[in-house]
C-alpha cells in the first residue's frame, strides 16, 4: 500500500508541514526510520532521533518547537500517539479477515454461530455453546459448554475457556490464557489434609477487555468473577476466583490479584504488583511496578509504590534513606564508640 502525507494527514485531522507529495508505503520507528516509512514522536526521550531519522513523514504533537532543522516532513496532531494508534487500527481493519469452518475442529449440534464467523482447525466448540457475528475463533482453542462470546471478539489459538463463562463484545483473549479454570479453594480436615472446594461459578468478560497471552482467570466458587468494560490484562496475569476489575483498569505483566479483591475503574497496576485478598482498591489508583497491597486503599486518585504501598513521594524519600543505611549504620557504630567512651 502507498499513501502521501497528504493522504495521511486527512485520514488523521493533522496539518503537514514540507512535502505534502511524500511517499509512503510502511511504518518504522524513529530510531530505525528508513525512507518512504512513517514514524511519530510522543515521547521526548526520542526528541533527538527527529533529527537524524531517515524516515520520511513523522507525526509529531502540536506543542513540539524544533531546536533543529527537520529533514522530514511533519504531520502536526494533538496526540501523536493516539494518531498513530489510529492509523494503525484503521490497517488492521483494512486486512482480509478469515471466516467460514475449517475441518478437522468439532462443532456440537448444539452449538450456534453467528453470521460471518470462523473457526480454525483443530478447535473445540462444546455444548449450547453461543457465538456472536464476526467472532474469530482460531486452532486449538477450546470453548467449553454454555459459553457465549459476544459479535466482533476473537479467541486466539490455543486459548482454552471453561464451561458457563461469558465473553462479551469486541473481545480479545490471547494464545494460551485461560478462562474459567477452577479458583484456589481448599479446606483442611482434622488430618490437616486439603479437600477440595467445588468451584461452581464462572467468568464474565463484559465488552472490550483484552486478555494476554497465558493469563488465567479463575472461575469463582459462586457467583462470577468479572472483568468490567473496557479492562485491559497484560501477559501472564493470575486473576483468582470472585475477584472484580473495574471498567477501563490496565493490569501490566505479572500482577497477580487475589481471590475476591475488588479493583476500581481507571486503575493502573505496574508489573508484578501483587494484590492481597478480600480488599478493596479505589477509582483511579496508580501503582508501581512489584509493590504490594495488603489492605484496602480507600482514598481515590493516588500513586503508591513499594512493599507494603506507601505513597509515592514517600517511597522516593524512603529509598534515598534505604541506599545511605551502610553509612549511616557506620556512624551509628561511631557515635555508640564515642558514647561508651565517655562512660
Amino acid at each position: 500500500m502507498k499513501f502521501t502525507a497528504g493522504q495521511v494527514a486527512e485520514l488523521i485531522n493533522g496539518k503537514v508541514e514540507g512535502n505534502k507529495e511524500a511517499v509512503i508505503t510502511n511504518v518504522s520507528k524513529i530510531e530505525e526510520g528508513k525512507p518512504e516509512t512513517l514514524t511519530f514522536l510522543a515521547n521526548p526521550k526520542y526528541t533527538h532521533y527527529l533529527y537524524t531519522t531517515k524516515a520520511d513523514v513523522v507525526i509529531i504533537n502540536d506543542s513540539f518547537v524544533a531546536e533543529q532543522t527537520v529533514k522530514a516532513t511533519l504531520i502536526r496532531v494533538p496526540d501523536a500517539y493516539k494518531a498513530l494508534a489510529q492509523l494503525l487500527e484503521m490497517y488492521e481493519q483494512s486486512q482480509p479477515k478469515k471466516s467460514g469452518i475449517e475441518q478437522p475442529s468439532f462443532i456440537d449440534s448444539s452449538a450456534t454461530l453467528g453470521d460471518f464467523a470462523y473457526v480454525g482447525a483443530f478447535a473445540y466448540i462444546g455444548e449450547n455453546v453461543k457465538i456472536g457475528n464476526n467472532v474469530q475463533i482460531y486452532p486449538q482453542a477450546f470453548v467449553g459448554d454454555n459459553v457465549t462470546i459476544g459479535d466482533n471478539s476473537i479467541v486466539y489459538a490455543g486459548a482454552k475457556i471453561y464451561k458457563h463463562c461469558r465473553v462479551g463484545e469486541n473481545c480479545i483473549i490471547h494464545a494460551g490464557a485461560v478462562i474459567g479454570s477452577d479458583g484456589f479453594g481448599f479446606a483442611p480436615d482434622e488430618n490437616n489434609e486439603y479437600k477440595k472446594i467445588a468451584q461452581i461459578g464462572n467468568v464474565i468478560l463484559e465488552d472490550n477487555v483484552e486478555v494476554g497471552a497465558n493469563c488465567a482467570l479463575d472461575r469463582a466458587t459462586m457467583g462470577s468473577t468479572i472483568i468490567r468494560r473496557g479492562a485491559k490484562l497484560d501477559n501472564l496475569i493470575q486473576i483468582a476466583h470472585n475477584v472484580e476489575v473495574g471498567e477501563n483498569t490496565v493490569l501490566a505483566a505479572q500482577a497477580g490479584i487475589a481471590g475476591s479483591a475488588k479493583i476500581g475503574k481507571n486503575c493502573m497496576f505496574g508489573g508484578q504488583v501483587g494484590i492481597a485478598g478480600h480488599i478493596s482498591i479505589a477509582d483511579n489508583t496508580k501503582i508501581g511496578a512489584q509493590a504490594g497491597v495488603g489492605g484496602n486503599i480507600k482514598k481515590e486518585g493516588q500513586i503508591l509504590m513499594g512493599s507494603p504501598v506507601i505513597d509515592v513521594k514517600q517511597f522516593y524519600k524512603s529509598s534515598v534513606i534505604f541506599r545511605r543505611l551502610p553509612e549511616l549504620k557506620t556512624q551509628l557504630d561511631q557515635l555508640q564508640k564515642e558514647i561508651d567512651s565517655l562512660k
